[in-house]
């Protein structure tokens, strides 16, 4: 067994190797019927094309390193549909990347981008190993940090603050007249920590003692986490009078675990969630919720990337806060 090479292709179609690769890659330089001919023998081989090969004779790759720190969470797939749909309607490949909440898997996957010679770095979050930032400062290529806010960028910064959020939530579940509020969270990164800072200082402000109710668990987020850490919650006597989740996901399982405990949402208790997932207005009762800009903030990267790759500039480093907004519904209707 080996690969099918373009020599293949040239013996098939009765060309020249230098041929095929003309047709490969300007097909309007050729004549029809040799673009029939040599196409049919791709399709007949199943030949792909050598992009290391190519990329090497080019110097450029066309491809955009993507660092997320978890397929698993449905907040990315907005965010990721945006950055495909602009990057590749603009001719580039896109190679997304699983950091899995980790900074040392964040490193070592930076480093594979760079030893890919993509052409930019697209990376959720801003804090980063001091190796990862110098290899990011270093790079000489467009780097785009996302969903949160940087004191100081590498490049161009696009997000909002997390501890804003969790305090704007918080003090809408103070306004409301509650006062033991309970914090819920899987993974506590950096970004679910900030919005528990948030919510601390906003408890703070109000006279209230800071959130000592605090159930989590080192687990991707889900429907089933949120169940189980309002069991926890329930179970340990210390029932909260609202309860405010780091994402929508543990908000719903939070909500369900009520209903099977017999109490009322909100009469009994409050639940405010996090990123106003698409199923939060249609939940029973309607989840209040943070929204967060997930599509926009992919848009915006994947046009700015695009605008730094055309441009021969180097641009200094930026910050883009595109906010959130409270979106206050049935679950905290007191």
């Amino acid at each position: 067994m080996r690969r099918i090479t373009l020599e293949d292709v040239a013996s098939l179609a009765g060309v020249s190797p230098i041929t095929v690769s003309r047709v490969l890659r300007k097909p309007d330089a050729v004549s029809p019927a040799l673009r029939v001919r040599v196409n049919a023998a791709v399709k007949e081989l199943g030949y792909v094309p050598n992009l290391a090969a190519s990329r090497l004779a080019s110097s450029r790759t066309h491809t955009i390193g993507v660092i997320v720190p978890t397929l698993y969470n449905v907040i990315f797939a907005e965010y990721l549909f945006a950055l495909h749909d602009i990057l590749v309607a603009a001719g580039f490949h896109v190679l997304v990347v699983n950091s899995r909440y980790s900074q040392i898997e964040e490193e070592n996957a930076i480093k594979a981008l760079l030893g890919q010679r993509v052409e930019a770095i697209i990376i959720t979050g801003t804090h980063h190993t001091p190796l990862s930032r110098q290899l990011l400062s270093q790079a000489r290529l467009p780097v785009v940090e996302t969903f949160e806010l940087s004191p100081e960028p590498i490049d161009l910064n696009i997000g909002m603050s997390q501890e804003n959020a969790g305090q704007t939530a918080t003090q809408h579940l103070i306004g409301l007249g509650l006062r033991r509020i309970a914090f819920l969270t899987g993974n506590l990164d950096h970004r679910a920590q900030s919005r528990l800072d948030g919510c601390r200082l906003a408890m703070e402000q109000a006279g209230l003692r800071p959130a000592e109710i605090i159930a989590r668990k080192p687990r991707h987020s889900s429907v089933a986490l949120g169940s189980d850490l309002f069991a926890m919650t329930h179970e340990s006597g210390d029932v909260p009078e609202a309860i405010f989740c780091t994402d929508d996901n543990l908000a719903l399982g939070a909500m369900q675990e009520c209903r099977k405990r017999g109490m009322r949402v909100p009469d009994d208790i409050a639940i405010m969630g996090f990123h106003d997932l698409e199923f939060a207005a249609c939940a029973a009762p309607s989840l209040s919720s943070i929204a967060t800009r997930r599509f926009e903030t992919g848009k915006l990267a994947a046009e700015r990337v695009l605008a730094a790759l055309n441009s021969s500039r180097t641009p200094a480093a930026e910050q883009i806060d595109l906010g959130y907004t409270l979106i206050a519904r049935e679950s905290t209707a007191v």
